[in-house]
């Protein structure tokens, strides 16, 4: 291995020297710090850049520093900083380097928080409607059509056995339990058909934060589709059985091959309606299973979350619909009561199987489900220390048991913090203090700001792992959250560089958020894009759909796999996107890459967050459209 990277080196330093330029291809605000990185095939020594306007004029120079900030690989052994802080005119630019390496970056802008925030959450929303199940879809730029509109006379189904670490089905045939139930409608998971409670109530609960982040400048798209989850996740919690449904589908069939699932066709979601094969019963007519039998407690984790979003929805109506938020507030609370917290199930419910989302933290959840009823029952002026008690015992056991991670679908402490923190007010004698509180969402975001001090493109979040793109966005949130409970703007230059990161300041150039900036993902694992979409970034796109990112190499050690049947074959950058990976990472944009290229709810919700609570600093910024 050494040699074979020594060799590599040394071929790096023949010849001509050739670079690129990485930087936030959306844009940078005015005033705030701004940073594109150049990496080149051999050290370069006083180098000039210039960045030019969309007319070709100059506007601002510089020079590249002298001094490498680290080695990437061997393809790029040097990696510069290019400072231009000074660039503050609204507009349309690009860095141009000149001397031994001779290069552009792609084009961005500097321009208002409004355009910049907005379009994340505007565009955020749009994957949300593509993600739409039932008969209320939104056709789109992508055509949608109503589908699995059998999911409204489902059966429920016993948990089947599965091979462990996978989802194939040991069962010659699955075992009915009751029904038929309604759960139509909802949002598909990710890039197939499934649909679960758990991503499903963590999206609605960024919705509707993000909504109340944003007061009367909501975009009323975002507003009903916090409102659209809200109406499945009712579908999925049963009061008068004291039941909640967990899934809609299975991912694969069983092992024995009579039956097929989700994952075994590659089609239009309207498709499965008509689907009368045999072997596809459970695709046409989806089995809906539940975390626990009819009356018993529940997985806290799923109950926090959605109670949660219970009440965040009579928040919202507390002024105009009282007893609409009234009603919501009583489900919250019944649901609440409900959670197992004296002996959660191991592992936690979450999916089936569990490995699709391996969550094994619920203390948070209870927190941010108890701190919301509490803010509720403050907007319908109805008593609120109970659960203002219970919020601080719950996030006092989180603290001792469980802290250690950032915003994302498996810790929704930050949410739960910055909630308890409002609900408390001036209230003493809590298991927790609001400076408790206050410390715990700094320490999370300083994790992201030590990771970046070590990483040659300031990356908060290893990339060696899933899910970095959503943790990133998250400490972006998590920033505003800190910013809005301190008064402060002690990271605001952090979140700027997690941003520049997200967006195409990374080393493979690739922005996270389909349709921002100018190189984003092209071949995503999604089969509605893929089947109803571009191939070459073009529209039609699934816009604003937030993919995982960069992920560990050892999860190519395969390959890829075939393309399945009735894809449309789609690979883009496989032979330039390769030289970019590096430190145990590696970033695919191919349609048969769901490690890095397959985008989810909870990815997008981060967006979505990460520009409401960023919006919620600037309160005199104007969405636009």
């Amino acid at each position: 291995m050494w040699s074979t990277a020594l060799s590599s080196y040394a071929a790096s330093t023949a010849g001509p020297v050739s670079g690129v330029v990485r930087i936030n291809q959306q844009g940078y605000l005015p005033g705030e710090t701004k940073l594109a990185r150049l990496m080149t095939t051999r050290p370069v020594d006083g180098e000039r850049f210039r960045v030019v306007d969309a007319q070709g004029r100059t506007r601002l120079r510089g020079t590249v520093p002298t001094r490498s900030v680290a080695r990437w690989n061997a393809h790029y052994p040097a990696v510069y900083r290019l400072g231009f802080d000074r660039l503050r005119t609204p507009g349309r630019y690009r860095i141009v380097v000149a001397g031994a390496v001779q290069t552009a970056s792609p084009w961005f802008r500097v321009l208002s928080p409004g355009g910049l925030f907005g379009t994340w959450l505007r565009d955020g929303v749009l994957f949300d409607q593509v993600q739409r199940d039932g008969q209320q879809v939104v056709p789109g730029a992508l055509h949608r059509k109503p589908s699995h509109l059998l999911d409204h006379r489902a059966y429920v189904y016993r948990w089947p056995r599965m091979e462990p670490g996978g989802d194939l089905i040991l069962d010659a045939d699955l075992t009915r339990t009751g029904g038929p139930v309604d759960v139509a409608g909802g949002w598909f998971d990710a890039g197939d058909y499934l649909k679960f409670t758990h991503s499903s109530a963590y999206n609605d609960v960024l919705l509707f934060t993000s909504a109340r982040q944003l007061g009367r400048r909501a975009p009323r798209a975002l507003v009903a589709e916090a409102r659209h989850g809200l109406a499945w996740l009712s579908k999925m919690w049963d009061p008068t059985t004291r039941t909640l449904h967990i899934q809609v589908g299975i991912g694969s069939g069983n092992e024995q091959g009579t039956f097929l699932g989700d994952h075994d066709g590659w089609r239009l979601p309207e498709a499965d309606d008509h689907d009368t094969a045999v072997e596809d019963r459970y695709v046409s007519h989806r089995p809906v299973f539940d975390a626990a039998p009819a009356g018993q407690p529940i997985s806290p984790n799923l109950v926090g979350r959605v109670a949660a979003s219970y009440a965040l929805a009579a928040q919202l109506d507390a002024r105009t619909h009282r007893s609409r938020a009234l009603a919501e507030l009583h489900q919250a609370t019944l649901l609440y009561s409900r959670a197992d917290t004296a002996s959660p199930p191991r592992p936690l419910v979450t999916a089936l199987p569990h490995d699709f989302y391996p969550e094994d933290t619920w203390r948070d959840d209870m927190e941010l489900g108890a701190a919301e009823i509490a803010l509720a029952r403050q907007g319908l002026h109805l008593r609120s220390a109970g659960f203002v008690a219970k919020a601080a015992h719950w996030a006092h056991a989180y603290l001792a048991r469980e802290a250690g991670d950032t915003l994302n679908l498996y810790d929704t402490s930050a949410l739960a913090h910055t909630a308890l923190a409002q609900a408390m007010g001036h209230r003493r004698h809590l298991a927790v203090t609001r400076a408790d509180l206050v410390h715990d969402l700094g320490a999370q975001i300083r994790r992201g700001v030590r990771h970046a001090a070590d990483d040659p493109f300031a990356a908060g979040v290893a990339y060696d792992d899933f899910d970095v793109n959503s943790h990133t966005f998250g400490l972006i949130a998590s920033v505003g959250l800190y910013d809005q409970l301190t008064h402060t703007r002690r990271y605001q230059s952090f979140a700027t560089s997690q941003r520049t990161w997200l967006l195409g300041g990374n080393p493979w150039g690739v922005g996270a958020m389909v349709g921002v900036g100018t190189r984003f993902p092209r071949c995503m694992q999604h089969q509605v894009a893929n089947l109803s979409g571009s191939q070459d970034g073009t529209a039609p796109l699934d816009v604003g759909a937030v993919v995982n990112g960069p992920n560990g190499a050892d999860n190519f050690e395969d390959g890829l796999g075939d393309f399945q049947d009735g894809m449309v074959h789609c690979s883009a950058g496989a032979s330039t996107l390769p030289r970019f990976d590096a430190r145990g990472s590696r970033y695919v944009d191919d349609v048969r890459s769901w490690q890095t290229d397959e985008p989810a709810l909870d990815m997008t919700g981060a967006a979505i967050i990460a520009a409401a609570t960023q919006l919620h600093l600037h309160r005199h910024a104007s969405l636009g459209r």
